[in-house]
């Protein structure tokens, strides 16, 4: 694929019209136009400027060949023209992060236990087998949810990008032969709102053969079915059976009935909402869908004043990416100007990092008595 065809494919992912383009950078439509039909070529300053507006690298428009799937899975897509600057976002985070990972020589392959089979074989059986096993591969223990985000990242290798946008009850992901896998959390929810998410796009993530046929669309959504999986799955993962009887049989002592402090109670230990909560205890406990939600309207209220009271903001990039970043800087493997782009920060702000940082060569002298 030439040039003006990835200038031309880069536009229409962004759902963007010549004239849109135009109003956002100096280039007008007919100069763009002639780009697009192979007439002429963007002069540098002119490719730049146009990565910039499709969220894309410089290097994507002289690559050869057929640009890389993109699918992204999203669980409820945004408003246009949002959808398509996040979902950008997210697959150039993904792009960045696998760039530093080789400029620093520090790529970790994906280490993920993807199921397999048919869907129409896939039930909720398969989605609690496959919460349970996952806990137990990466000895997640009884309470998941403190340590989920941490061995995603860590030990798994997902790239994991927090951002504002609406709505909020929103999520996604996508799998890449190239980059990896990647999750997009919303930053706006509070932490075991984002717990939760984490643990729904997960299922995504492993079951990506079994629900996705990958083609030629960048964006994809899940069916009925597959949305109440993985609401199973992560329902499971973060809120074992057995555990958590024994946290609420230990809130309920010899009572029959449990308060909003007690549920909040066993909620702060698993790491997951009230609601979250009352959801799993329906099925374990086997209580009715109406009982569950006219519990929920009850509490509502006090749910959303806990909300507010334990909200936090999440870092927008994971720290090792941060820190890739300031080794490939210190190498000379990139710019000042593309460690402020993947930063996220002026070029001002860049520079006044780089004259903070330590020498390269500093040493820390350890001595044993």
């Amino acid at each position: 694929m030439a040039i003006h065809d990835r200038l031309k494919y880069a536009r229409q992912a962004m759902n963007l019209t010549l004239a849109e383009v135009e109003g956002r950078t100096e280039i007008g439509t007919s100069t763009l136009s002639e780009f697009e039909n192979g007439k002429r070529e963007p002069r540098l300053p002119q490719l730049k400027e146009l990565a910039d507006v499709y969220r894309r690298s410089t290097s994507f428009f002289l690559e050869d060949g057929p640009p890389p799937q993109e699918v992204v899975l999203w669980r409820q897509s945004p408003t246009s023209p949002d959808a398509q600057s996040v979902q950008a976002e997210l697959l150039r985070f993904a792009e960045q992060y696998h760039n530093l990972e080789s400029w620093c020589d520090e790529v970790e392959e994906l280490d993920l236990p993807f199921a397999s089979g048919g869907r129409e074989r896939f039930g909720y059986a398969q989605a609690d087998r496959l919460a349970h096993d996952f806990r137990t591969k990466y000895g997640l223990g009884e309470r998941p949810g403190p340590s989920l985000l941490r061995v995603l990242e860590e030990v798994c290798k997902v790239k994991i990008l927090h951002m504002p946008f609406e709505p909020t009850g929103s999520a996604a992901c996508t799998v890449s032969e190239r980059y990896g896998a990647a999750i997009l959390l919303n930053s706006q929810n509070v932490r075991w709102r984002r717990n939760f998410d984490l643990g729904h796009e997960l299922f995504h993530l492993l079951t990506w053969n079994v629900f996705r046929f990958v083609d030629t669309a960048t964006t994809a959504e899940a069916s009925g079915k597959e949305e109440k999986l993985a609401t199973c799955f992560a329902r499971n993962l973060l809120m074992p059976q057995e555990p958590l009887r024994i946290a609420i049989d230990a809130q309920l002592e010899e009572r029959t009935r449990l308060s909003f402090d007690d549920l909040f109670e066993v909620a702060r230990q698993f790491d997951v909402s009230v609601e979250a909560l009352l959801w799993q205890m329906a099925f374990v406990y086997n209580l009715s869908k109406e009982v569950v939600q006219e519990s929920i309207e009850k509490l509502r209220g006090r749910m959303s004043y806990w909300d507010k009271r334990q909200h936090d903001s999440p870092p927008h990039r994971p720290l090792r990416f941060e820190a890739l970043a300031n080794e490939s800087l210190r190498k000379g493997m990139i710019s000042t100007g593309r460690y402020a782009e993947y930063l996220g920060i002026t070029r001002r702000q860049a520079m006044r990092q780089v004259e903070q940082e330590a020498p390269e060569d500093a040493e820390v002298e350890v001595t044993y008595s």
